[in-house]
């Protein structure tokens, strides 16, 4: 396992920004309110929850090999022991004290080379400083224990790296973890650390959280500065987090915005407004994926928010827009061009084709799109403004396995499966938040809830209230045969079944519905997308 080359940078900044300072001046120590614990979200010390994290990272039998590229022992016990040393002096930086984080290998770490997940770059001139994003959640008290793996320059969605291995999915060692930031993914799920920063240009956090398990959050771009993370697009990178609950991605998200720390208090569900996405985002869905989305539907209604389906004419527009190429590609293209000339055999060919479709669209074409979407990012928040947030699947497909995914033209269409609803948030410049939704003995499904670009405190309070409520009431054990004789027997299961190309196997006839449209209506919600598709 290589080791931090960060440890040999100043003791004094390894004990975590504003730490040092207060060791350094104690009276701003007098103005500090006590910690009721070293981190607000974790009880335990910090060096104990750190100490476990890293068992499992080097642990011969787990994932740590390829999740964690480069893992910062010595440094982190430093900040981890500097954290607990806070809590006993009655000290707190705020709820991501002492909190054990991983951070993607795209971020500047001062004093090593910022590989993006390529071993083009391994040999690259070391980064100055750390990035923003690094400064201040070291400042916020975090542990930082890792980089974890990523896609090659963090582009695909299936979250294969043949360099550095690809790790495996916790909940099925032989399929994918999702990308790009598999790494990431994997680390929180298996625990190696407590929240992992990912970037997301078309869903690189929300899809690996979706079929790990877990909860990922896209703000609304302009919130978290991206300098010093190596870029993908310069117009759609965002950064954020992936947890194992919605108010640890809240804490993280505002030590990265550089906001005020805060408790998050659940927005109440009854009477949001929230639309369920109709057309593209429902087309196609593999089973596993309609039949949870319908029972958590449903478990939302039953909360008393108000649904309604809402078919957006944007999706269309974007779709023509982008015929000719994509933002992504295009600016993927501009960045990497010079390397592709001189180093293109050392790319992962998968990745190399990609970005290479970027040298056929042309500068008019470029601007001509990015005219476009400016108004179609002003026509969507527009359309938009009577909705507290809409609903739809983070992916329209669980997790394939990576054997499948090593096929050339079965790794296309499963990209573009995985990725096909994260990046319409991307696209119109929204934020959003994947959640999981209750597993039993079946693969990963992500929920995916989106809104209006600069309301993202409100989402995460929205996230934090459909969280609770599949945690407290919703199907806590439902396997995927259970749920499925549940939607057999609706009016629905021919429309958004059967027409949506789902698995050919043949499915039970319920003889008592657990719900029908009448009921709640929302099978005709969802028959009405079918409809559309």
């Amino acid at each position: 396992m290589k080791s931090s080359v960060g440890t040999s940078l100043n003791r004094r900044r390894l004990l975590t920004g504003v730490s040092a300072t207060v060791l350094a001046f104690p009276s701003i120590a007098q103005t500090q309110t006590p910690a009721p614990a070293p981190s607000l979200l974790k009880p335990r010390p910090s060096r104990e929850r750190l100490e476990e994290a890293l068992a499992r990272i080097a642990d011969p039998g787990g994932e740590g090999a390829r999740a964690c590229l480069t893992v910062y022992r010595e440094a982190a016990s430093v900040s981890a022991d500097a954290a607990d040393a806070r809590f006993r002096a009655g000290i707190g930086l705020g709820p991501l004290d002492g909190a054990i984080v991983s951070i993607k290998d795209l971020f500047d770490v001062a004093g090593e080379p910022t590989r993006a997940g390529s071993k083009i770059l391994a040999d690259a001139p070391p980064a100055p400083a750390d990035a923003p994003v690094v400064r201040r959640l070291r400042a916020a008290g975090c542990v930082i224990v890792a980089k974890t793996n990523m896609a090659e320059f963090a582009f695909t969605g299936i979250g294969l790296n043949p360099h550095y291995g690809t790790p495996g999915n916790p909940a099925d060692r032989t399929r994918i973890p999702g990308g790009s930031s598999c790494g990431a993914g994997v680390a929180v799920a298996d625990r190696m650390c407590e929240i992992a920063i990912g970037s997301d240009t078309g869903g690189s956090v929300r899809v690996p959280a979706a079929l790990c398990g877990v909860v990922g959050f896209k703000p609304s771009k302009r919130r978290v500065a991206t300098e010093g993370a190596f870029p993908l697009s310069y117009t759609l990178d965002s950064i954020g987090p992936l947890a194992r609950s919605v108010a640890e991605c809240a804490a993280a998200d505002a030590a990265m915005a550089g906001d005020d720390a805060a408790a998050l208090e659940p927005q109440a569900l009854e009477g949001l407004r929230i639309g369920i996405a109709q057309g593209l985002p429902l087309r196609g869905l593999e089973e596993a994926v309609a039949s949870r989305l319908f029972e958590a539907v449903n478990e939302i209604n039953r909360a008393g928010a108000q649904l309604s389906p809402e078919l957006f004419a944007q999706f269309d527009e974007m779709a023509r827009a982008t015929a000719r190429g994509s933002i992504a590609v295009a600016e993927a293209y501009a960045i990497h061009r010079e390397r592709l000339a001189t180093r293109g055999a050392e790319f992962d060919p998968f990745v190399r084709e990609r970005i290479t479709r970027g040298r056929d669209i042309s500068a008019a074409d470029y601007i001509t799109l990015m005219h476009d979407r400016a108004a179609m990012v002003r026509t969507m928040d527009a359309r938009l403004a009577d909705l507290d947030a809409i609903v739809l699947p983070t992916c329209a497909i669980v997790a394939p396995t990576i054997a499948e995914c090593r096929n050339p033209e079965a790794a296309v269409m499963r990209n573009q499966m995985a990725l096909r609803n994260a990046a319409i948030v991307n696209f119109f410049d929204l934020c959003a938040i994947s959640l999981p939704l209750p597993r039993g003995d079946v693969l990963p499904v992500g929920l995916m809830l989106a809104a209006r670009n600069g309301k993202d405190r409100r989402l995460l309070r929205i996230a934090a209230s459909v969280e609770k409520l599949f945690g407290l009431v919703g199907p806590k054990s439902l396997t995927n045969r259970s749920v499925i004789t549940a939607i057999a027997g609706t009016p629905c299961r021919s429309a958004a079944i059967e027409s949506c190309k789902l698995h050919d196997e043949q499915l039970p006839q319920s003889p008592t519905p657990v719900t029908t449209a009448s009921h709640f209506g929302i099978s005709s919600m969802m028959c009405a997308s079918a409809g559309a598709l």
